[in-house]
């Protein structure tokens, strides 16, 4: 992994978070910030579900393309800021238990463009089963701050 672009990542990171109001409206919460990696956790509640039950495809989108997202955010000075431009996403299993799990990954960090992945796993049981796969690509705004 390259250097560390900004020693503060883990507070930036949570603190954009915390303005990101449709996680709060989902009820999701990120408790895992390293370095090129992210978690966000949701709790499956009927707020989520579509009409069979399960965490509804956008939703498990959403968890994906933020959990990512914030993975290559761990990545950027702190001047700068990040926006996906493109993800594509693979629902292979029903969204189905107690929570769902969406880890984001840094693959490749490049000045202009990062290419991230993520994997989100339903947990049922305490069995964790790939319900979806991302990949995404996220653009730097360099001296763009957040809102």
């Amino acid at each position: 992994m390259a250097p560390i672009a900004d020693p503060h990542f883990v507070e930036r990171v949570r603190a954009s978070f915390a303005r990101q109001h449709a996680m709060h409206l989902i009820q999701a919460t990120l408790p895992v910030v390293e370095q090129g990696r992210t978690e966000i956790h949701l709790p499956h509640w009927q707020g989520v579900e579509q009409q069979h039950g399960f965490v509804h495809g956008g939703v498990v989108g959403m968890i994906a393309d933020s959990a990512a997202g914030y993975a290559a955010m761990t990545t950027v000075p702190a001047n700068a800021s990040v926006l996906t431009v493109e993800f594509k996403m693979n629902l292979m299993a029903p969204a189905d238990g107690e929570k769902l799990i969406a880890r984001g990954e840094v693959v490749r960090a490049g000045r202009t463009l990062i290419v991230t992945q993520a994997q989100v796993f339903a947990v049922k049981d305490g069995k964790e089963t790939l319900c979806a796969l991302m990949q995404q690509t996220i653009m730097v705004m360099h001296g763009k701050g957040e809102k």
